[in-house]
């Protein structure tokens, strides 16, 4: 078949998508494609005209008027990209967020300033193990354990894990934060990604986020029962020094400030903005 037009496929195709509130429509044609074959940006204008076939393009519709209906593309595509890297990714778990790499990014850099050898991660509420096994990817010497309170969560992440061959470097635990971890056991880094959106907030977010499981959501009337219980239990199995590091709503820097402050024993708490000029992550510290 002659080769088709790829600019005038992509522009329509995002010109649909678009016409329902998805304003990466353009990009997401794009990487619908670059799924498809497989190929990244520079390969699917250099070689995608040629590769494309009725099969293929028939696969690409049906992907666009599932996107059509706002069910997330990650899900459609049955992975999502993390620190350069491609996840699985399905219904048992939260899509990753751009910003979450930016709770990455405070795990390795905190890595530098413990004293233990190896430094032990503790990663809870892990969903896909996007943080934990990243944080082991970019640093083979962590000793890290990922918990969940969801089994078909702790499963994606394990078959994420088995995709880069780390399985057996990461200890899994099904546990509602610490309630099932060894008693006396220490951290030198405590990491989460927190349901932290409140049950009015809920009612307003975008159809995307609403197709993530409940339980990764929702913190309660105010967002806030989980990161409640991170900071008050978090000590108990914090080395010294160790950290608490977290994700938070847009609103509730100021309110666990006080919360941190109120509880007297950390040492220090520092908070850092993503890309967007957001409150997003919560660093906290004992001595």
């Amino acid at each position: 078949m002659p080769d088709i037009n790829l600019n005038k496929l992509i522009a329509q195709a995002g010109e649909k998508l678009q016409e329902v509130g998805i304003e990466a429509g353009l990009v997401e044609a794009e990487l619908i494609l670059c799924d498809l074959l497989d190929f990244d940006r520079l390969h699917l204008y250099l070689h995608g005209p040629s590769m494309l076939d009725d099969k293929l393009l028939q696969k690409f519709n049906q992907v666009i008027e599932k996107r059509l209906t706002r069910y997330p593309l990650q899900y459609i595509l049955g992975n999502a990209w993390f620190y350069g890297r491609k996840f699985l990714v399905n219904e048992d778990v939260m899509v990753p967020c751009p910003e979450t790499e930016l709770l990455l990014d405070s795990v390795v850099r905190a890595a530098r300033f413990c004293k233990s050898d190896p430094v032990r991660l503790l990663d809870i509420g892990t969903g896909s193990g996007v943080v934990s096994i990243s944080a082991k990817l970019e640093n083979e010497n962590l000793e890290v354990t990922a918990v969940d309170i969801s089994d078909e969560a702790l499963h994606v992440a394990q078959v994420n894990a088995g995709r880069f061959e780390i399985e057996d470097e990461i200890r899994f635990i099904r546990s509602d934060l610490f309630e099932a971890l060894e008693a006396g056991e220490r951290f030198d880094i405590i990491a989460s990604n927190p349901p932290y959106i409140s049950v009015s907030e809920y009612e307003e977010v975008e159809p995307e986020v609403k197709a993530d499981p409940k339980l990764s959501l929702l913190g309660g009337p105010k967002g806030l029962d989980i990161i409640n219980r991170l900071v008050a239990e978090a000590p108990d199995y914090l080395m010294r020094p160790g950290f608490l590091i977290f994700e938070i709503g847009f609103d509730q820097a100021e309110v666990i400030f006080d919360m941190v402050k109120s509880d007297g024993r950390y040492s220090d708490c520092s908070l850092l903005k993503d890309l967007a000029d957001i409150d997003r992550i919560i660093i906290c510290k004992v001595n």
